[in-house]
């Protein structure tokens, strides 16, 4: 058990097999108001003309509470510090994390896109811990967002924090607000990049960034 500097103390949700990424996961969802969301929640089933008593949906309201917390955490999460711990390296050649999994959801509707973001770097003498670019991804991804924003934001960030010589974001996604409603099109997918750097100057590093991302893939 951790203890507060005060002295005797726990810490909520703090356990010594905690790591730093979990506690902050807990503590983004307690800034989360549950009990509006709850409240707003079984507003909307009366809109609709459901009856929010019911024994399958008396719970509704605070499961969708503790989704939302779960999917907008990432609103009270800094993702610069997933990229303030690097190692210095003289590695000159691409660094690249393709197929990273992530969730968000659309700004305009509330419904969720999925799907896959790939993240390249040439590094300037600082390497990043591979996991940290997935852990940006999941915080720049869980918040009201557009995937245009998403990858933008995530290429800045490591430039601004990585100083590299040159970022390239892909993201491809599958949009329910355009699957489920609306236009109704299964199956498309939308595609994002941001080019920084070298591979927004280099016709030829943009292509070898792209050959690594797509390369053999059928």
């Amino acid at each position: 058990m951790s203890f507060s500097e005060e002295g005797q103390e726990p810490l909520a949700g703090c356990t010594s097999g905690e790591s730093d990424e979990e506690r902050e996961a807990v503590r983004a969802t307690a800034q989360v108001d549950q009990r509006r969301i709850a409240n707003a929640v079984r507003e909307i089933l009366l809109a609709v003309g459901e009856d929010p008593d019911r024994e399958g949906l008396c719970e509704t309201p605070d499961r969708v509470a503790r989704m939302y917390a779960e999917l907008f955490g990432g609103l009270h999460e800094e993702p610069r510090r997933h990229l303030r711990k690097f190692f210095t390296e003289k590695y000159d050649e691409i660094v690249l994390v393709r197929d990273i999994s992530f969730n968000s959801m659309c700004e305009h509707h509330l419904l969720p896109f999925m799907g896959k973001a790939h993240i390249g770097y040439l590094p300037n003498g600082r390497v990043l811990g591979l996991s940290k670019l997935a852990r940006v991804v999941e915080s720049v991804a869980r918040r009201p967002q557009v995937q245009e924003r998403m990858t933008e934001t995530i290429a800045d960030l490591l430039i601004e924090q990585l100083h590299a010589k040159g970022v390239a974001v892909v993201v491809e996604a599958v949009h329910t607000c355009m699957t489920i409603r609306g236009i109704r099109k299964p199956g498309s997918v939308c595609v994002t990049s941001a080019m920084k750097g070298i591979f927004r100057k280099s016709l030829s590093s943009r292509a070898e960034i792209m050959t690594l991302i797509y390369g053999g893939r059928h």
